[in-house]
């Protein structure tokens, strides 16, 4: 049976004039996902290379990646890129080949998800951003690109045993670390990157001369963060090549022992990734042991937390009775509570928050 492959509309001579973005609404876009007939492979890559023109650099890929029915989230700074996407089957080897014309591109890694329902992205926006990754770093000296070393799954799971003196520091959030990290793996417990870097120099004071591995969901925080605690003095620094995508890709493939407990938290509309059937994270609401994330059903609140399937029933996929009270609101009513909120991180943190039940 052929695959039946979409055709997607071309942008019209005065969008490419223009501001190019994606103006279908999410529900439109959710109704055109789930009628696709073919398959998407979920992907995710980054480079840190120069950029001079970030936004022609922009305005070309998101042609082509329109074209070829790309949807997903793309970031574009003087650094570097930094992508999560899916790409139609049918369709990733031009894909690839696109990417792979651009010198700072050609035969970058491509991490495939490990637990992928095509269903991870509904419209495609690539932006462009002062960085790639937000860092809070202001020194000029500071080089990205003298990063530790890297070791791949084979590697990493020998180095580990064999060096068990070894400082192996999570450079995810705090809910990331949650749900899912490496044996014997410290948590930086932060709510962003720019706050774990100096919490990560002081937390390694006193492994100058001692190993440092550091790890993130793709390669992108760690490459960084490694590249930061050589600039601050740390000697023997290295991280998990592509990732935990990468590293569980490898251990399957190459039938290793998986190091990784729990899920993979991940940036779509998946929220994680199955690594291992260990659940370590317990229901925010009732303390059942279960880690799978969701969203408010609030729009006003939109908070990120961990509820389980009874208390999803029970507070009807709300955070709080405060806000299961509101969904039952008119619309008219809903709409000025979510403009007289203010905004807020919307990311229940276990070391600082406490859920109105």
């Amino acid at each position: 049976m052929t695959e039946n492959k979409k055709i997607y509309p071309k942008l019209s001579e005065k969008s490419q004039k223009k501001k190019l973005y994606n103006r279908m609404d999410l529900d439109t876009a959710r109704e055109s996902l789930d009628n696709e007939s073919f398959k998407r492979v979920t992907v995710s890559f980054y480079n840190y290379f120069k950029i001079e023109d970030p936004i022609s650099f922009r305005d070309e890929l998101f042609m082509k990646f329109n074209e070829l029915g790309v949807l997903g989230r793309v970031y574009i700074a003087h650094e570097g890129i930094n992508s999560q996407i899916s790409v139609p089957k049918h369709n990733f080897a031009a894909f690839r080949d696109f990417l792979y014309s651009f010198t700072g591109l050609s035969g970058i890694r491509l991490n495939v998800a490990v637990d992928d329902d095509g269903k991870s992205f509904l419209i495609l926006k690539i932006k462009v951003r002062d960085k790639i990754v937000a860092d809070g770093i202001e020194d000029e000296t500071f080089d990205v690109n003298n990063r530790g070393d890297y070791l791949n799954a084979e590697a990493f799971n020998k180095f580990m045993d064999e060096n068990p003196d070894t400082l192996l520091l999570d450079m995810r959030n705090h809910y990331e670390y949650e749900v899912g990290h490496f044996n014997n793996a410290s948590e930086v417990p932060s709510d962003t990157f720019r706050e774990q870097l100096p919490m990560a120099v002081d937390m390694a004071k006193g492994h100058e001369n001692k190993p440092i591995v550091m790890y993130c969901t793709g390669g992108i925080r760690c490459e960084k963060a490694s590249a930061w605690m050589k600039h601050n003095g740390f000697n023997e620094v290295y991280h998990v090549e592509g990732g935990i995508i990468k590293y569980a890709n490898e251990v399957k493939e190459k039938g290793l022992e998986n190091k990784f407990i729990g899920k993979n938290f991940v940036f779509d509309d998946r929220l994680g990734e199955r690594i291992s059937d260990d659940i370590i994270a317990n229901c925010h609401q009732c303390g059942t042991s279960f880690d799978s994330h969701k969203n408010c059903a609030n729009s006003a609140c939109h908070l990120l937390f961990i509820q389980c399937q009874e208390c999803e029933d029970k507070y009807e996929s709300c955070c709080s009775i405060e806000c299961q009270e509101i969904i039952h609101l008119s619309e008219e009513e809903q709409a000025k509570i979510r403009k007289e909120k203010p905004k807020s991180s919307k990311i229940f943190n276990r070391f600082k928050d406490t859920l109105k039940k």
